[in-house]
């Protein structure tokens, strides 16, 4: 408030030699204490000091409530007047206007603020006018300065967005992609070399008995080790075809030789037993690699057998595996849906419940609230503002402290309030109790302060006596 008071004031100084009008609330009867009426501005009146204009009534402190009333201005200019629940009302040209409802005002409207005290004249009487600033600015009242309640409405509001929409993320896992130009084929992740070894050893071990068995036969001449059975019986093969070649050469040069006439040549005859011996030597030798040949077609055939054997049992397991994952998939699709509705009903409670906290909450606090402004409305001394403590009641019906009342008749005998002649004191202990039974509602600072107050009177009257 203080920003608006620094912006009234300085249009005020800037606009006060000028023609301009301005809409103000023109006391009856006094040529001061003014209520000028700030355009784009709630204008709040009361007793209390979180106002804009604090009326203080010197005959009456309650006639006028904390917060009386306001005022505003519409956007097509025309002046409202709102009673905020006060306890004496706002009369508009004699009518008294309904609490927290918006009473549009024109030019020449009476405005009335409370009632009048028998005897006197109305003290808050007002006639909404519209004058020249430099003709009116002597007589305006003051905007109260510290906790008004004076806020800045702009016609025209605007909302700005900042928000920005940020879309879930949708990418998809990757797949392990083999390295060929095909892109399109894909397969899992490759197991563990620990893994991988695990599935195959039986694999390898039967391989090994079977090589074992190979390699009790008898070898070729150039016994090297090969890689594989498989590469064992290409090279056995390749061996025995080559033995079939030596072996047809013999027999043509033997077929040549015994084919020539025979003369009286040793050296001949040696050469011609000597292919003799080479070309038995090469049979026995083919013979052999036949046998061999066979055993290692029979043990060919038997790896066959067993590789397509176990090539069925791995396809089974994948197939159980891949069962028995899709099994586990669905049970964890299930509990999760599960585990989400129970979240969903947890969250629903949650809601209601703290829904129901904020009623209990917001009605305990209306009462608290509704309890507090009858005890300072209603249940209050005028002499000593607090609330009654042993309270006495008047032969004029006005209640007071017993204490307080002493005391003032000892200046005057006569009421605080309508000024009458006091005949009689009757103690209410109707009214104790009630403000007893209200007061345990209240705070414990205010528990403590009324409990020393009674501490501190009944101290000071014993003192009297």
């Amino acid at each position: 408030f203080d920003q608006l008071e620094s912006d009234g004031v300085c249009a005020a100084e800037k606009d006060a030699g000028s023609d301009v009008e301005v809409f103000c609330l023109m006391r009856v009867g006094r040529t001061s204490d003014w209520l000028r009426l700030f355009e784009n501005t709630e204008i709040a009146v009361g007793r209390g000091v979180d106002v804009t204009y604090q009326l203080l009534s010197p005959s009456c402190p309650l006639m006028i409530s904390r917060l009386h009333c306001t005022f505003k201005q519409r956007e097509d200019g025309q002046w409202t007047v709102t009673d905020k629940k006060s306890l004496n009302g706002v009369w508009v040209n004699g009518n008294r206007i309904t609490a927290d409802e918006v009473h549009q005002l024109k030019l020449g409207d009476s405005i009335q603020l409370g009632v009048p005290l028998n005897g006197y004249k109305m003290e808050f009487d007002y006639i909404l006018v519209q004058r020249p600033l430099k003709d009116i600015k002597l007589y305006l009242a003051k905007v109260q300065r510290e906790g008004a309640k004076g806020v800045h409405i702009p016609k025209n509001p605007k909302r700005k967005l900042s928000v920005e929409e940020i879309e879930p993320s949708t990418s998809n896992p990757k797949l392990y992609c083999c390295s060929s130009a095909d892109k399109s084929f894909a397969k899992p992740c490759p197991l563990s070399p620990a893994k991988h070894q695990q599935g195959f050893s039986h694999i390898q071990t039967e391989e090994t008995g079977l090589s074992r068995g190979v390699q009790e036969a008898e070898w070729p001449s150039d016994d090297t080790s090969l890689p594989s059975d498989l590469d064992n019986l290409q090279m056995y093969s390749q061996n025995i075809l080559l033995l079939r070649e030596q072996v047809d050469d013999t027999q043509r040069q033997v077929a040549s030789l015994e084919g020539e006439p025979r003369q009286a040549d040793p050296f001949g005859e040696e050469q011609v037993r000597e292919l003799h011996g080479q070309l038995q030597m090469l049979r026995a030798k083919m013979d052999r690699m036949a046998t061999l040949e066979k055993s290692f077609s029979e043990t060919r055939r038997q790896l066959e057998q067993k590789t397509q054997q176990q090539e069925e049992v791995l396809k089974k397991q994948l197939e159980g595996a891949l069962q028995e994952q899709k099994k586990v998939i669905d049970e964890l699709a299930l509990s999760r849906k599960a585990f989400e509705q129970i979240l969903s009903d947890k969250n629903k409670e949650l809601e209601v419940t703290k829904e129901e906290k904020e009623k209990a909450r917001a009605q305990k606090e209306e009462v608290v609230t509704q309890v507090t402004e009858v005890l300072e409305n209603e249940l209050q001394c005028i002499i000593c503002s607090e609330l009654f403590i042993e309270a006495v009641i008047l032969n004029c019906a006005h209640s007071f402290c017993c204490y307080c009342i002493k005391l003032w008749r000892k200046k005057k005998d006569e009421c605080p309030i309508c000024r009458q002649v006091i005949q009689s004191e009757t103690r209410c202990l109707a009214l104790d109790n009630c403000i007893d039974s209200m007061v345990e509602n209240l705070s414990l600072d205010m528990k403590a302060r009324r409990q020393a107050l009674i501490s501190e009177r009944k101290g000071e009257s014993q003192r009297c006596m």
